[in-house]
């Protein structure tokens, strides 16, 4: 309900709450705060009773979508289900009432839950060395690529200017490069969908300090050549880190140390199940080899005996986020890393059987770019004459969020699909029909798509260059 209609129905005198006697007096305020400060006139706010205001936000709340409303099938971002376990350890007295400034002998627990959780990811990747302090995917990233750049620093080496990016990288990544002080160069894909190695052999050379990689890259296809990936930027003398917004697709199955990868980042907040979206909350907690270890971000977890603590890696970058990072997205992720265990494959083996059956029921009505089995998520093309924009906007008439859109750029009308390991084939059937049927809606009736969301089709381009951040 809109602010002018529940204005409208406002009576004056009707009140919705009661506040508490302020324990400050007018006068005292009127003297200490600037004049320029003070309202000469009431606010035009509605006078409504409390239900009435109830209703009004209700009806707001309903006008969001999540993953606890509706299937949320957003490609290359892992929506899965949150299980309330996690957020029932994340809220247990004794850690939700921590201090970051208290002395580590009376927060021996946290430590123990950090220290472990460094194990876990090291098992997962294959690395032998964690930090938990990036606070995002993207600030892991430029984590890693900082302490590459401050290897070769160390070293005396000042002619490594140059990040390879594939051209199926997240966005993210050659921002990263540029943030940390290097070029990037893009290299080409071959007919998989995979890094062309003919082209990369041609490009590595005595400047190359990384190659950014997604595996699986954002084609839902894996990197089949990664090895020999690794081996032409060793012989180089150079790096290999590998972007883990994909590692739903590999726990348990493929441990990247196992493909000589150098350093990597997790999504905690995508990958082990914590709940993310607009921007936050997130962890991305970085791997990385023995090389590359002095370099680690303050702090990590050590364990001496019995006891816990805070220990400052011999070369280290320095902080990179306030305190000791996110600290409720590791207690969500170390609890459900020990839900699962072992049988953490089993996540990657459903997310995979998922993605490689919607990619099947959709196959012969809409374009399959890269027709070969693919991971955890898959990309589609609309059948000819229709738009990615349409389906989409269609998708939001019967309870769907759209899947991403125009991404991976380098397929044309792409929609990145990723129904991660928490959906029943009920649903996916659900979903696999309603694609299916707006695979046979008349154009004219897509492009007038949607039409029983709040709100109808915004301008886009007009949006974003006039955007009115403020009502």
């Amino acid at each position: 309900m809109p602010f002018n209609l529940i204005r409208d129905k406002g009576r004056e005198g009707r009140r919705g709450y009661t506040l508490p006697k302020p324990d400050v007096e007018m006068k005292e305020l009127e003297s200490i705060l600037p004049k320029a400060s003070l309202r000469e006139e009431k606010p035009r706010l509605a006078e409504v009773d409390e239900p009435t205001v109830v209703r009004h936000y209700t009806n707001l709340s309903r006008e969001n979508e999540g993953i606890d409303t509706t299937f949320y099938p957003l490609g290359s971002c892992t929506m899965k289900h949150n299980p309330r376990a996690n957020e029932a350890a994340a809220v247990v007295p004794g850690f939700a009432g921590l201090h970051p400034l208290q002395p580590e002998a009376q927060v021996q627990g946290a430590l123990r839950i950090m220290h472990e959780l460094q194990g876990f990811l090291s098992e997962v990747s294959g690395l032998p060395h964690v930090s938990l302090q990036p606070l995002a995917g993207a600030q892991g990233e430029l984590t890693s690529i900082l302490m590459v750049k401050e290897f070769f620093e160390d070293a005396g080496d000042e002619g490594r200017t140059t990040v390879l990016v594939p051209s199926t990288a997240h966005g993210t990544n050659p921002a990263t490069a540029s943030m940390a002080g290097f070029k990037s160069k893009e290299i080409g894909l071959d007919q998989h969908g995979c890094v062309d190695v003919d082209e990369l052999r041609e490009m590595v050379d005595e400047t190359t300090a990384a190659l950014m990689i997604t595996n699986p890259n954002t084609c839902g296809v894996y990197e089949r050549n990664i090895a020999e990936i690794a081996e032409v930027l060793h012989e180089a003398g150079a790096f290999l880190y590998m972007d883990g917004a994909n590692m739903n697709a590999n726990m348990g199955r493929m441990r990247p140390a196992e493909a000589n990868v150098d350093i990597m980042h997790f999504n905690l907040h995508k990958t082990f199940s914590t709940p993310h979206g607009g921007g936050g909350p997130g962890c991305g907690a970085i791997a990385c080899s023995e090389d590359l270890a002095p370099f680690l971000p303050d702090p990590a977890v050590q364990k001496e005996g019995d006891e816990y603590s805070f220990v400052r890696p011999e070369k280290s970058i320095g902080r990179v986020a306030t305190f000791h990072g996110n600290f409720g997205q590791m207690l969500r992720a170390w609890n459900y890393i020990r839900m699962h265990g072992p049988d953490l494959k089993d996540v990657t083996d459903m997310a995979v059987l998922n993605a490689n059956y919607v990619r099947a029921q959709l196959g012969g009505t809409y374009r399959i770019p890269y027709d070969e089995l693919c991971k955890h998520e898959v990309v589609v093309q609309p059948p000819q004459g229709k738009k990615a924009l349409d389906i989409a906007k269609g998708l939001i008439d019967y309870g769907y969020h759209p899947p991403t859109i125009y991404f991976p750029l380098v397929v044309k009308e792409a929609m990145l699909i990723e129904p991660t390991e928490t959906e029943s084939k009920e649903t996916l059937d659900d979903f696999i029909g309603t694609m299916l049927e707006l695979a046979e809606t008349s154009e004219e009736d897509l492009e007038e798509a949607p039409t029983h969301a709040p709100t109808r089709r915004l301008d886009e381009t007009r949006a974003a260059r006039q955007l009115k951040a403020r009502w």
